[in-house]
């Protein structure tokens, strides 16, 4: 009995277990890993897409006449009646008060003879991925320290199915400069 106690048989077989099991943990760490790093990518590549439509949005703004840097006040009107677009920060005079009423920013509106993309407030449209995102536009008079009152836009670009925002993009319009 002494003799087969003291036996060194089988230990090979137990050190190839322990070594199959740690092998297979690393492995699974790197699986793991590459996981993380595709899901990571994914989400990247979803918002380079979307701020390149809250750009191209932008741009719409960019090439017009100050003056007709606006929403049209019905689609203004309507938008304001969904719940994401009235409670979006844009919108609101205190960003952490209560969404609507006294809190809601005065949009710049005009009547527009055609609902274009740069008089929509909300719209969906196909990014360079031929994916969908919802874009709210918000066009407030924002006044900043020591200035005259500016035209501040502010794009929001959504993803449509959850209404998670992706990117959001805003500049300043001054009579001016045109700018």
């Amino acid at each position: 009995m002494r003799a087969r106690l003291r036996s060194e048989a089988g230990f090979g077989l137990i050190e190839l277990i322990i070594s199959l099991t740690l092998l297979n943990v690393a492995i699974l760490a790197i699986v793991a890993a590459f996981n993380t790093g595709v899901i990571s990518l994914e989400r990247a590549a979803e918002t380079a897409n979307a701020t390149v439509v809250g750009e191209r949005q932008m741009e719409l703004y960019r090439a017009v006449r100050y003056d007709l840097i606006a929403l049209d006040a019905t689609a203004a009107t309507s938008a304001n009646a969904d719940t994401v677009y009235r409670c979006d920060a844009a919108n609101k005079i205190d960003t952490a008060g209560a969404c609507g009423g006294a809190n809601q920013q005065t949009l710049v509106t005009v009547t527009c003879a055609s609902l274009t993309p740069e008089c929509n407030p909300r719209q969906t449209v196909t990014g360079p991925d031929n994916r969908s995102y919802r874009v709210d536009t918000y066009i407030v008079w924002h006044t900043p320290p020591n200035a005259r009152a500016v035209k501040l836009v502010t794009i929001v670009v959504r993803r449509p199915d959850t209404n998670a925002v992706l990117a959001r993009v805003a500049s300043t319009f001054d009579e001016s400069t045109g700018l």
